[in-house]
């Protein structure tokens, strides 16, 4: 099953390019969820995370994922379907 497909929340997200520079590099555990944000608990606090402007992992897995292309409620987005890169 792909990582689009399965739910997000208490998996790590590393944030790895963003149209924002202070994000680069932020990584944590999901807490939060919802349609256009990730809220993520890092060591400093939580952050919460525009989707739309950050490429990120889920737990140091190979996908890159592009946060504007599941700018969607988490329901919604594992019933998507999704190209393959």
């Amino acid at each position: 099953m792909s990582i689009y497909h399965t739910p997000w929340l208490a998996r790590n997200i590393n944030v790895i390019e963003s149209a924002d520079p202070t994000l680069v590099g932020v990584s944590g555990m999901i807490v939060e969820e919802t349609r256009r944000t990730l809220r993520v608990r890092t060591l400093s606090g939580i952050v919460t995370l525009p989707k739309d402007v950050i490429t990120f992992t889920i737990d140091s897995q190979e996908v890159v994922i592009d946060g504007a292309s599941v700018t969607q409620r988490p329901e919604d987005r594992i019933n998507r379907r999704y190209r393959r890169n």
